[in-house]
Order: C-alpha cells, then sequence, then structure tokens
C-alpha cells in the first residue's frame, strides 16, 4: 500500500496515518506523533528495572519519481519487527523511529532536536539501508564509516557588466571560475585510505545571460564535496572555501557562498559492529565491506549523538541501483530485516 502512496520529504502525511494506526493496534507504552513534521516514535517499556534502551530507525520518504530507493521498504520491515515486539516478553525497552525528509538530510535532526530519545535515555541506535548489487538478504557491514559525507556548496561571483565591445571596462567572473574548476578538481583524492578521500564533483556553472552585446558581470558554480569522515570533509570544506575566495580576488570580484544539503559521514561504533557481526553471523549471510559507500545518509545525525550501527541489506545482485527508475524493493527481504533487528534486540545485552 504505502509502495502506491509515494511522498516526497516534508509531505510524508500517509505514510504517517498509515504507521500511526498499524501502530496503535500493537499497544506501545508511548506513541509520539508529528515528530519533527511527519515522524513517528513508539516506546516500548520493559518491566525489566536495569533495561537498557535500544532504538531501531525507519526512513518513510519517497523520491519525486516515487519509492525508488526502498524507503517504503525499510518502513515495512519495522511494521513487521513492530508486531515482534508487541508479542515479546521485552529484555530492554524498546524505541522504533519512523523517520520523514531522509533525503533532504533532515528529518533525523529533527528527530534528535525533539529529545525524544533523550528523555528515553537511548543507549544505541540502529538501522538498515538495502543494497542493490549485493544477493537478497545479505548483511553488509563496515567497522568504521559506512556512508560519506557530502555537502553542496554554491559559490557566485559578482563583478561588473559591461559592453561586449570594451570588456576590459568591465569585470567578467569567467576566468575566474574556469581557474575554480581547474583547482577543485586537483582536490580529488579517491584512491588509498579511506579517511583521505575527497571528492568534488562539478554540478552546474553559469557565467552572465545571453545577451551577446554585454560582458558578463555574474557566475555562479555548484560543486557536491565528499568525504568518508566528518574530520576530512572540514579540510575539504577549508580548501574548496580558499581557492573560491583566491581567485575572486584575484580578478576582483565580490564572492558569496550558500550551502545546501549537508550531510555528515555514517560514523559507526566499532564495537557495535563486532557485537552486530557476532549476533547475525550464525545463520546468515555477513560481509563485511572495507571502502565506504560514496551516497550519504542523514542516520549520520544520530550517530553523532548516541552509539550504534548502521548497515545494508542486500536487495539484489540484478536489482537496478538505487534512485533508479527501474528500482523495486524485494518484499522477499522484509522478513530478514525485521528478523535482524530481532535479533539485536534479544541479544545485545
Amino acid at each position: 500500500m504505502l509502495h502506491n502512496h509515494p511522498d516526497v520529504s516534508g509531505n510524508e502525511s500517509f505514510a504517517h496515518n498509515l504507521i500511526v494506526d498499524f501502530i496503535s493496534h500493537l499497544n506501545p507504552t508511548e506513541l509520539n506523533t508529528n515528530v519533527g513534521g511527519y515522524g513517528v516514535v513508539a516506546y516500548w517499556k520493559s518491566k525489566k528495572t536495569d533495561a537498557h534502551t535500544i532504538a531501531f530507525r525507519a526512513d518513510t520518504d519517497a523520491l519525486p519519481l516515487g519509492h525508488c530507493c526502498g524507503h517504503d521498504g525499510h518502513t515495512a520491515i519495522m511494521l513487521r519487527f513492530a508486531e515482534i515486539v508487541a508479542k515479546n516478553e521485552l529484555l530492554n525497552n524498546i524505541v522504533l523511529i519512523f523517520q520523514p525528509e531522509e533525503e533532504t538530510g533532515k528529518g533525523a535532526q529533527k528527530i534528535v532536536l525533539s529529545g525524544l530519545l533523550q528523555k528515553y535515555n537511548v543507549n544505541a541506535v540502529f538501522a538498515l539501508h538495502n543494497l542493490p548489487g549485493y544477493p537478497e538478504g545479505t548483511i553488509v557491514l563496515n567497522q568504521n564509516t559506512f556512508a560519506a559525507a557530502s555537502m553542496g556548496v554554491i559559490y557566485r561571483l559578482i563583478g561588473r557588466s559591461t559592453h561586449a565591445s570594451t570588456p576590459e571596462k568591465g569585470l567578467n567572473p569567467g576566468l575566474a571560475i574556469a581557474a575554480i574548476i581547474e583547482r577543485m578538481s586537483a582536490l580529488n583524492n579517491t584512491e588509498g585510505d579511506f579517511r583521505q578521500f575527497r571528492q568534488t564533483t562539478l554540478i552546474c556553472c553559469r557565467v552572465g545571460d545571453e545577451a551577446f552585446g554585454t560582458s558578463a558581470g555574474t557566475g555562479e558554480i555548484m560543486f557536491t564535496l565528499r568525504t568518508f569522515t566528518n574530520d576530512t570533509m572540514l579540510d575539504l570544506v577549508s580548501m574548496a572555501d580558499k581557492i573560491a575566495v583566491e581567485e575572486t580576488e584575484r580578478w576582483h570580484l565580490e564572492l558569496k557562498r550558500e550551502v545546501r544539503e549537508p550531510f555528515q559521514a555514517t560514523e559507526n561504533t566499532p564495537e557495535l559492529v563486532e557485537r552486530v557481526r557476532e549476533i547475525l553471523s550464525p545463520g546468515m549471510n555477513v560481509e563485511t565491506i572495507r571502502r565506504p559507500m560514496r551516497w550519504s545518509e542523514d542516520f549520520a545525525e544520530y550517530l553523532r549523538v548516541f552509539p550504534g550501527v548502521f548497515f545494508g541489506l542486500g536487495s539484489g545482485e540484478k536489482q537496478p541501483e538505487l534512485h533508479n527508475p527501474g528500482y523495486n524493493f524485494p518484499d522477499s527481504i522484509i522478513e530478514t530485516g525485521a528478523k535482524c533487528f530481532d535479533l539485536i534486540m534479544q541479544k545485545l545485552w
């Protein structure tokens, strides 16, 4: 049902209402609705006085072209897991997070800022993402970073337009932009240790307007910056900004900068990754990767506050890549995903 009602980030009303209706029949201790927009946070309290609190998260938003990232499948996994939680004598307190706005990088931060996870004294948080290119049901772990940090940056260069016959009387940003492109490309470092990975991707470049009698006086250039650690991202941003400042000063231009869709790196807690490996390895195909995924995931915001693990769940070797219009989440891995969460719930502590 959810697959046929894709709601883009910030508009997940159908998913919200479906989740609330489903969870309310499972008698959680507390059910929080409209958290950070269309988020839902359900809490089951254990009868044990010394219980820990474990949180699990699923994302609920779709892309403009539909549920082509599998968030509908992640939500289905969590709903199935909720049924399991409701039927168990719980050894620990359980928090289930149904999070909106993952695609824009805003949802996780809104959930964290709501204070609910702090209220429930969460000790660890877990989430998964389906992974095309891996056999269905394969568990994919990375002890360090699972998915990259990324940030969109726009540099706007402001000069002075003039008649095209006398360009020397104006300040045309074209050569400054050309220099920025060349120098930004030199920052790329995609080989060697993952901690040194840096990638700058040119997204868009504009100079002036279609006016053949006028020498351009403004321009803008957009890049996506990508690294595998948050510390490396700070270094890359500093280097990129330095290039933009130097070139605009060299050509006597004004510079304005804007950041879009910043994502932190999903830096796992190594000790918990090893614990998840121990828990899931018996009877499951568990694979360890050494290089992080280049895409980004806002689950990183939880990992900045709480210990936790983000891991992959294979969705088929021949499955089209994420965000491909031909992608379709395989229902066959719903039970596997729910089983992963169930085993972590039962055996973590």
